[in-house]
């Protein structure tokens, strides 16, 4: 904790007491000598920290080797594979560069203000996503809500990883296995590519039957409720992945802080390779004129500016944990604020940067098979497992090619996967705390109940499974649990209180903006997102497959699981508390360090109904503490 040097006084015989810090962690009391004169001595004082950096509970908690650690950490987890498959396919169908300006105007209005206070939240509190709500007990079912998250993305993430896996252990061959159509897995369709192959659509592309035919084996199942059992061959690749995670994550962020040396960077050395190489070929600089035209027409379309507003929310990585648990492992002084701007800004470029890599290629492929970019531009899992590798296998020396792309898909998934892992490991390890002692062990526990129940992504519909996990899990639930955190902060904490543990930390005061944007305009943004996810809600499917009911309602009881923590804490937590209704009220929203004011009579007396107490709560400040 930074020291505050108090000023220099005679000698008392007492020494007065130091405002509580709240989860600052312990402070020791300095004396120092200055001088003696004429038998009195004059002291200074100073608030020192304790050796160590102190969790609250009185252990030591473990900080980051170095401040590079974190900051690759937090990188690597948030510039993901959607970075790559998302992002650039989003600006091109929403106006080119036009996209930019709603892009970056919900990340200034939202993104990094939401970024920001999910760092400085952990780093004060130094817990994870369930332990920091002891700043207002009443909000800690949105902890649990983020864990379930991050552990449901989990389930199927690693798949993801682990089908690149695949394909790179495939791209070690004289040629690659999805060239041709001469495999055993081929079916009659199956034709090589030529140019009027693409606007055919009777005929399919090696590429595609390598991945659905090849890889997934999905002709031998009919739909979700014929599954099959698991292929052997995705099942060992995911048990590697499973198994580099675990080893990653078993000690903590000393082994994890080292690991993202090479998955944070390794990506940004692919994507510069494949650049250079893809600018060369023809027709690249006419599919990235198409990636940055501006038609600032498309502005107009109400469309384009939720498209921006949901990739804002999803590619920064808030509400899954992540960004608490790391920030939790940083020294108190640390500046949260710089690494909010540094971080979110590298994500952004980083996704704006891909672009140009990957619709050099597209370009590339129009121009090969002489149809329109519409026609080879794409989205999601298709553009990098089948869009993608079809244009790398027409390169010479496709094998190389193909081996270098695998390897940054394998770097960009591990770390995501690493970080969504450390949110739930992180997040439990800190509220149960007998498993600080057994964090090996309990790490092991999750990673391999992630990997039996990611099993099923691997069967032969395991996709069906994986599409339904990747419709429901991370959704509306993470918008919700995002608004219930900001609410909490801003409404309930109260901005001038966290403002003041900003202050605490790295020795300046939020400014005006900032304070403005958590307590009304990042709320009033993540409300009307929520609103929005359900109103556009369409029911899941892959390709001509739609999914029966049962397996939608299914989807959404995995959904409304972790969004349904919220309440049914705050119903425990409410009933547990002593006292009268207004007495369980002031417990449910003071901070647990300051619940003996509560019992001295030393917080406002509710005397109204439920609401009008909630409505004075949010507008005056929830506490009011009487200092001598």
């Amino acid at each position: 904790i930074p020291s505050e040097r108090l000023p220099v006084t005679h000698m008392s015989s007492t020494i007065a007491p130091v405002k509580p810090s709240g989860t600052a962690g312990p402070k020791e009391v300095e004396l120092v000598l200055v001088k003696e004169q004429n038998g009195v001595q004059f002291t200074s004082s100073a608030l020192v920290s304790p050796s160590g950096q102190t969790h609250p509970s009185g252990e030591e908690r473990e900080t980051w080797g170095k401040k590079i650690d974190f900051l690759l950490s937090v990188i690597g987890f948030a510039v993901d594979l959607a970075n790559v498959w998302r992002f650039p396919y989003l600006c091109y169908k929403n106006g080119g560069g036009a996209f930019l300006v709603p892009y970056l105007f919900f990340m200034v209005i939202a993104g990094m203000p939401l970024f920001y206070m999910e760092l400085a939240l952990g780093q004060y509190n130094r817990e994870g996503a369930a332990g920091v709500w002891k700043i207002c007990p009443l909000f800690k079912g949105v902890g649990f809500t983020v864990i379930l998250i991050s552990l449901y993305v989990g389930f199927y993430y690693n798949v993801i990883i682990a089908w690149a896996l695949f394909y790179l252990f495939s791209s070690f061959s004289g040629e690659l296995p999805w060239i041709h159509c001469n495999n055993t897995w081929n079916s009659p369709n199956c034709s090589d590519l030529n140019s009027t192959l693409l606007n055919d659509t009777y005929k399919t592309t090696p590429a595609l039957e390598y991945f659905e035919r090849g890889v997934l084996h999905l002709h031998e199942s009919s739909g979700i409720d014929d599954l099959g059992l698991p292929r052997w061959q995705l099942t060992s690749c995911l048990a590697v992945v499973i198994v580099v995670l675990y080893f990653s994550l078993w000690k903590g962020v000393k082994t994890s802080g080292k690991v993202v040396w090479i998955t944070a960077t390794m990506p940004y050395v692919v994507l510069t390779v494949l650049l250079l190489r893809g600018v060369t070929l023809p027709g690249a600089i006419d599919g990235i004129k198409a990636y940055l035209s501006v038609d600032f027409l498309r502005l107009c379309d109400a469309q384009v500016w939720i498209e921006a507003a949901t990739q804002i929310c999803f590619s920064l990585g808030v509400g899954f944990g992540v960004l608490i648990a790391f920030s939790s492992y940083n020294k108190f002084s640390n500046n949260c604020y710089r690494d909010a701007i540094i971080t979110s800004s590298i994500n952004s470029l980083t996704s704006f940067f891909s672009g140009f890599v990957i619709f050099s290629f597209l370009g590339y492929m129009s121009h090969k098979h002489n149809v329109a970019l519409d026609k080879v531009a794409t989205d999601g899992p298709g553009l990098v497992f089948i869009i993608y590798p079809e244009a790398i296998a027409t390169l010479p020396g496709s094998s190389v090619w193909a081996v270098i792309f695998f390897i940054m898909l394998l770097t960009l998934g591990i770390d995501s996967a690493m970080g969504g892992m450390e949110s739930v490991i992180t997040g439990l390890i800190d509220e149960f705390k007998f498993l600080h002692k057994h964090r090996e062990l309990f790490t092991l526990f999750i990673v391999v109940s992630t990997f039996l129940i990611s099993l099923s992504c691997v069967t032969n519909g395991g996709i069906y499974v994986f599409t339904l996990l990747d419709h429901f899990a991370a959704g509306t639930s993470i918008l919700f649990g995002v608004l219930i955190e900001a609410i909490g902060i801003a409404w309930f904490y109260g901005v001038d209180r966290f403002s003041d543990d900003i202050q605490e930390m790295i020795g300046q005061r939020p400014g005006l903006y900032w304070r403005l944007c958590w307590k009304f305009v990042s709320p009033c943004f993540l409300l009307f997102m929520v609103v929005v996810s359900f109103a556009t809600f369409n029911p899941p499917k892959y390709g001509s497959y739609y999914f029966p009911t049962w397996a939608t309602m299914v989807g959404w009881c995995l959904s409304i699981s972790s969004m349904i923590m919220v309440p049914l804490y705050a119903f425990y937590k409410f009933c547990s508390l002593p006292g009268s209704f207004c007495d369980k009220l002031a417990y449910a929203i003071t901070p647990e360090t300051e619940h003996h004011l509560v019992e001295r009579g030393e917080v406002r007396q509710f005397t109204v109904s439920v609401m009008a107490a909630f409505m004075c709560t949010a507008e005056q400040g929830r506490l009011h503490k009487f200092h001598g």
